[in-house]
């Protein structure tokens, strides 16, 4: 009995030192499996699922099982690279600066159940009881499926309310092939006021729009090269008063600021034309845009200025004064004397260089303040200070304090001038005080004053 006894001691201890060593060596195992794993906890009832079948190894695994985080309901830290399931926890530790995750707690206190666990997951089914590797990777694949049919359905979606780029560019094509440039449009335009099958309204249409392109310097240049601006001079002589109207319109839109159109126009014919006009019984409204294409011409172009003295130019202005139904033209007028003056005196007055003194003696040889002092126009211009509207007086008196260098004994001779700064005197005085009540210390009925008050000074 002793000798059976001793052989089953024997047995036993050799049975716990296998299980020992396979302890060990089952510990070492796991200590050499890559972080994920040994941040992994297994419950005892995840080692075998319900039908008592071992788990798979980490020899029969897959490496990409490996990337998986199993959570349990402690914090554990992830690893860059890791899945964490759906449905887990998640937070940063402020402490380390590292992301944990967890299983997330019942409500009820208690564990979540496997299948909860699997719903969480993705709602796949699964044979075993436990959250295997390959269970997780079965979950991360419907994810990917999910994604993916998702994406699908989104891109389909775009493409209904989006066109295709090629669909896109083939229109873009179409629509760079009608795009017109400002230069073919002058040429139909052109065209079409120059073609005897026009109507008269089309050709005072054409002129009309003609009138908005060439504002423009290089279009106006460009109108030249075409041969517009020579169509628009000979429209001066048009019987149709309304295509001299509108063409004189279009050549002052051209001639505005621009030096290379005014010396083509000039030598076009363009000044004596517009003189003719305004010389001639016309419309009003034909003068009135002949005006403007004559102050677009002798703006900063003093040759222009030296052949307007020539032709009689001051002496047609003067007459406009004479005419009945032109009154409106008057102020237009002693504006433009004013800026002729005002021109030749601050550029006299300014440093220059070199390159201006070719200029300068041009504007030298403009005699236009001797004509305007010989021609009256002291008077001329002072009469209109009887006008009523404001803006009116204001323009004349800058052309009265302009001309007073020249006109000072002429104007203190006048008897009816020394009456009409009296009573502006007096309105004004009662205008800006009212300004000055209402809180406007610097209003314009002051500066109007102001100017009354200097002409007044000036003559005593």
């Amino acid at each position: 009995m002793s000798h059976w006894a001793s052989i089953l001691s024997t047995a036993a201890k050799v049975n716990l030192l296998i299980l020992v060593v396979s302890a060990v060596f089952s510990w070492s195992s796991l200590s050499d499996r890559v972080p994920e794993f040994a941040l992994t906890k297994l419950e005892e009832s995840d080692i075998k699922d319900d039908s008592r079948k071992e788990p798979i190894t980490e020899d029969d695994a897959d490496p990409e099982d490996l990337e998986v985080f199993y959570p349990t309901h402690q914090w554990q830290t992830i690893r860059p690279g890791q899945a964490v399931p759906a449905g887990s926890h998640v937070r940063l530790n402020l402490q380390t600066g590292d992301r944990e995750a967890k299983l997330p707690d019942s409500e009820n206190g208690k564990s979540d159940t496997r299948e909860e666990r699997r719903k969480r997951l993705g709602k796949v089914d699964v044979d075993s009881n436990a959250f295997t590797s390959q269970e997780l990777k079965k979950v991360l694949a419907k994810m990917k499926e999910s994604e993916k049919a998702e994406r699908k359905a989104h891109e389909e979606e775009v493409r209904k309310k989006f066109r295709p780029i090629e669909q896109l560019k083939e229109e873009f094509e179409k629509l760079n092939v009608k795009m017109e440039t400002d230069y073919e449009i002058m040429v139909k335009l052109i065209g079409k006021f120059n073609s005897s099958a026009s109507t008269l309204d089309e050709k005072v249409a054409a002129l009309y729009d003609l009138e908005y392109y060439v504002h423009q310097v290089d279009n106006a240049k460009d109108f030249l090269s075409m041969g517009g601006l020579q169509l628009m001079i000979n429209g001066l002589n048009s019987t149709e008063a309304v295509l001299k109207e509108h063409a004189a319109f279009v050549l002052g839109a051209a001639l505005s600021s621009n030096p290379k159109v005014q010396i083509e126009a000039i030598e076009g014919g363009a000044l004596q034309k517009l003189l003719v006009i305004l010389a001639t019984e016309q419309p009003l409204a034909v003068k009135k845009k002949a005006l403007f294409a004559l102050s677009s011409m002798l703006r900063h172009f003093p040759y222009a200025q030296q052949q307007f003295l020539k032709l009689g130019g001051l002496q047609v202005l003067r007459s406009l004064f004479r005419q009945k139904g032109v009154e409106t033209l008057h102020v237009r007028v002693v504006t433009l004397l004013y800026d002729l003056i005002v021109e030749k005196m601050l550029l006299e007055d300014s440093q220059h260089g070199d390159q201006m003194e070719e200029k300068i003696q041009q504007y030298r040889q403009v005699k236009l303040v001797p004509a305007v002092v010989e021609q009256d126009w002291c008077v001329v211009v002072s009469n209109l200070l009887a006008m009523p509207e404001h803006d009116t007086r204001e323009k004349v008196l800058k052309t009265v304090g302009v001309l007073m260098a020249f006109c000072k004994e002429r104007y203190r001779g006048d008897q009816a001038l020394s009456t009409t700064l009296s009573l502006l005197r007096s309105e004004y005085e009662e205008l800006a005080a009212e300004e000055q009540r209402e809180g406007d210390k610097d209003g314009y009925f002051k500066e109007l004053l102001g100017s009354v008050n200097t002409i007044i000074q000036e003559l005593r």
